[in-house]
């Protein structure tokens, strides 16, 4: 099909290489700190499983089908994508650092001394790919989220790192270089969907972001601001299809189906008799009780949730924990689910979507592309020059975020 031009530089391009789906957003950035959409493409997912990449060859040709969707939907070609990564590789650190201030006065080279020291974690095969600094002190004062121009002698940082598997970031690279495209920059998944569904309020309060897709759920903490906690659990909507299957013997294409159509989280949401047509291959259909997959939906979601619980509650305080959920993704679509999540969790929940968004809003409405429309957010904030093709992205390049807050209230 005939294009009728290259991208234009103030179009961004959002790509997520999902387990279940690859999705492929373009987008301007209008007055307003609203997104107009101008395409999208959405294809099945192939070679991806648990958010990595396992197979180049086949999810190449996914890429490059959800891409060129989006090209006949906005009429131009696409050159730059902004990527997200996720997978149980994923590691997030709280750290800090402490320099001396040269001068009497807090002066860029100082913060940037600081965040060095801060950093200074080395894992073997990661790569750094996001510093995000959560608060700075100078002398015997707290709480700063921009020390610069300030008095005194000495700085201190509390910064949160992301580290991610080399491998799993030179494959996302690769992948897309093989597709004709050239990566701008890696994002965090849950850093993503946050930029696209929460509040701006919410993030200054504390809000616990989980974004439950196809092979993961992916958890971001913040707190005043700041984000204070980053995990990967490698549970997703897959694991659900997959007991769906299981527990009904059927297949996981039909398992995947009756999920869609009838799957509930709570069985209390199924009326006794009600009853489910389920096909058999290579035998007559049979007729279950609705109530049996609602039993098997809320077991694994209820466990999923009390794997979030125990993983939130050892890596941060209790008065953090004591907040808000929100959640996101494609498996937070199931009916009922915010209630479940209540229940389990104990903490007020709501399903986000994302935010500002004009134009084809309609393809891209549901939690299904928050992530993607994340991707595109963190891009208008963060022009970075491409990688080199088929070389690892040097994540060191990336600018420090001096309190979330700032760079959010761009958009909100």
């Amino acid at each position: 099909m005939y294009l009728r031009g290259q991208q234009p530089l103030d179009v961004m391009v959002g790509l997520d290489i999902g387990t279940t789906k690859i999705c492929a957003v373009a987008a301007r950035h209008k007055e307003g700190n609203e997104l107009e959409i101008l395409g999208v493409g959405k294809v099945d997912a192939e070679g991806v499983r648990k958010g990595v990449i396992s197979n180049i060859d086949i999810a190449v040709k996914s890429i490059r089908g959800a891409i060129e969707q989006c090209e006949q939907c906005c009429g131009f070609s696409i050159q730059n994508v902004y990527v997200g990564i996720a997978g149980h590789h994923i590691q997030g650190i709280n750290m800090e650092g402490v320099v001396a201030v040269r001068g009497g006065k807090v002066e860029e080279q100082d913060i940037e001394r600081v965040i060095d020291a801060a950093r200074a974690f080395h894992a073997p095969d990661k790569e750094l790919i996001h510093i995000l600094s959560q608060e700075y002190t100078v002398d015997d004062q707290d709480g700063i989220k921009n020390p610069l121009g300030m008095a005194g002698k000495r700085l201190q940082a509390k910064v949160h790192i992301v580290l991610a598997s080399t491998t799993a970031l030179t494959n996302i690279v690769q992948s897309c270089n093989m597709a004709g495209l050239k990566v701008a920059d890696i994002v965090l998944e849950p850093l993503a969907s946050s930029l696209s569904v929460l509040h701006l309020e919410e993030r200054q309060e504390k809000v616990i972001m989980i974004d439950i897709g196809g092979g993961t759920s992916d958890i971001a903490i913040f707190n005043r601001d700041s984000v204070v906690h980053t995990s990967v659990l490698p549970l997703g909507g897959n694991n659900l299809t997959k007991d769906i299957a299981f527990g009904l013997r059927i297949s996981n294409s039909e398992a995947t189906r009756i999920k869609h159509e009838d799957g509930v989280a709570m069985r209390t949401m199924v009326n006794e008799g009600d009853l489910l047509n389920i096909s058999v291959q290579g035998g007559p259909d049979r007729i279950v009780e609705k109530r049996v997959l609602s039993i098997i939906m809320e077991e694994r979601l209820s466990e999923m949730f009390e794997l979030i619980k125990d993983m939130i509650l050892k890596s941060i305080n209790k008065d953090i924990y004591d907040s808000r959920i929100v959640l996101t993704g494609g498996s937070s679509l199931i009916p009922g689910i915010q209630d479940l999540s209540k229940k389990v969790l104990e903490i007020p929940t709501r399903i986000g979507k994302p935010l500002n968004i004009i134009g084809v809003k309609d393809f891209v409405d549901s939690p299904i592309f928050s992530g993607v429309v994340g991707f595109i957010r963190y891009g208008i904030e963060n022009k970075i020059i491409s990688y080199p093709t088929n070389q690892a992205p040097n994540k060191t390049r990336i600018n420090v975020s001096r309190g979330m807050v700032e760079f959010l209230k761009k958009f909100f």
